[in-house]
């Protein structure tokens, strides 16, 4: 009753000030809650990265300093009112030994203390909290930060990937892979779709005065193993193989369980979508399309900024393992994981983020081999939110905020956690025996902060998530210049 208590008069205060929330240069104004629902960008409760013991990802009860986390069900969701984030108010960088102190002074039993972290002042660039900022840990999901960077910075923000229907010898088209992740089976406003192609298709094929053709499918625009050798077989359930041709996410239906040949599979949808249109299909087969294939009708993608924005919100694996292959395209090397892996490696090079010790094996940070600092993290933040890189805002605006939206809509409700709700910024990390959260928080005193936690073996894995809910929110109630 306590929280619910404390949850109400939180909003009823929110709602009567009209609380604007703030950031660099009123950097994430356009990313109000209902932006997002307007343009299709947020799906209404996208989950952070499950454990890879296949554990569901759950919250947790009001906890005490000296209390052990316990799982227990989810509390009832509250409206809180669309932020509106003004810029940071000018002034010096807060007291690193004040910020210092409000870290230390957040404890949750069963944490433990195998973590590193820092936080810097974003306008100054001044560190203000430390603690093994250089060291290496398993970073989950927070790599999709890097691997969503090097991207844009190698691409740009406003590049999209074409799905494409070009002739083959005989009566034979093929469908040609683009690399689109998002890429739908039915019409959509804001992405691309197997339906509206088969429609321009199907009208290209009826001025050639076509009715019948057999169908190939090209996926190879992506190269080497589908399958990351670092990951166990296990993680079936939460990553596909990886594609440059899948329609509704390589799911069944959109929803359902994930596909085993999912290049196949979107044929097999395009194939029956251009029957609805009036032509018939006699074979399906996978076919590489000739270099010098004519376009008969294409489809364009979401541009890159947008992708971008969806999978850290939702903390798509799917999507973030198809950003890092379409960096290596860019990059005109061939796209595979190794290949990825070296790309997005030169880029943070080139950006002047990368920390000895870093080691990149995926793009979603599902590999344990993969490892990460919190000194990258923050300098990558810290980078994207200046005039000098726009190109990497995507990074920014796509991060949820606490207790609103994505995977950090049913967080920050514990007693000591409730004042970041609206206020802290943050893309999570999950996995087994890890626990990472990295963004940014407006503080009281006016100032942004650039953070990032990421623990790795904690004693009680919930202790360590209940722990940097409070650690980001009591950095969002400083008053520390």
């Amino acid at each position: 009753m306590r929280v619910k208590r404390v949850l109400i008069a939180l909003v009823a205060m929110l709602a009567c000030a009209a609380v604007t929330l703030g950031v660099v240069g009123g950097l994430f104004g356009s990313l109000a809650r209902g932006g997002l629902y307007a343009t299709g960008l947020l799906s209404s409760n996208g989950p952070s990265t499950r454990p890879s013991d296949g554990g569901s990802s759950v919250s947790g009860p009001t906890l005490t300093a000296s209390s052990t986390p316990t799982r227990t069900p989810d509390p009832p969701q509250v409206e809180l009112p669309a932020p509106v984030l003004a810029a940071a108010e000018p002034g010096e960088a807060p007291d690193p030994v004040a910020v210092t102190a409000r870290v230390a002074k957040v404890k949750v039993k069963g944490m433990g203390s195998g973590y590193g972290g820092q936080v810097l002042d974003v306008g100054s660039g001044r560190t203000l909290f430390a603690r093994n900022r250089t060291k290496a840990y398993i970073p989950a999901s927070t790599m999709k930060l890097l691997t969503s960077a090097a991207a844009l910075s190698i691409l740009g923000p406003e590049r999209t990937f074409p799905t494409k229907v070009v002739s083959g010898p005989g009566r034979r088209i093929i469908l040609v892979g683009g690399g689109d992740p998002y890429l739908e089976s039915k019409a959509d406003d804001e992405r691309a779709s197997l339906a509206d192609l088969a429609r321009s298709t199907a009208s290209a094929l009826r001025k050639q005065k076509v009715r019948k053709v057999s169908l190939g499918y090209d996926d190879s625009l992506f190269s080497g193993p589908r399958w990351n050798p670092t990951w166990p077989s296990g993680y079936g359930d939460v990553v596909n193989p990886v594609s440059a041709l899948w329609v509704d996410g390589g799911r069944a239906g959109g929803s359902g369980a994930r596909v085993s040949n999912p290049s196949r599979k979107a044929a097999e949808v395009f194939a029956a979508a251009l029957r609805k249109r009036g032509i018939a299909v006699s074979s399906i087969a996978d076919r590489d399309a000739p270099s010098s294939a004519k376009t008969l009708a294409s489809v364009s993608s979401m541009p890159l900024d947008r992708i971008v924005e969806h999978l850290l919100m939702v903390s798509d694996n799917d999507a973030a393992e198809v950003v890092f292959r379409q960096a290596a395209v860019g990059a005109k090397r061939k796209a595979s994981f190794a290949s990825s892996a070296e790309v997005v490696e030169a880029r943070l090079r080139k950006l002047d983020v990368w920390v000895p010790g870093t080691e990149i094996h995926d793009g979603s940070g599902l590999s344990r081999e993969t490892h990460v600092s919190a000194n990258t993290i923050v300098k990558l933040l810290r980078l994207a939110a200046r005039d000098q890189h726009p190109e990497l805002r995507g990074v920014i605006t796509g991060l949820p905020v606490a207790g609103v939206e994505g995977s950090l809509r049913s967080r920050y409700y514990d007693d000591k956690a409730l004042s970041g709700r609206g206020l802290v910024r943050g893309k999570t990390g999950t996995l087994r025996k890890v626990q990472s959260l990295a963004g940014f928080v407006r503080a009281r005193d006016g100032s942004m902060l650039v953070y990032a936690f990421l623990v790795n073996n904690p004693k009680n894995e919930f202790a360590a998530r209940v722990w940097l809910d409070r650690v980001t929110a009591a950095l969002s109630t400083c008053g520390c210049r």
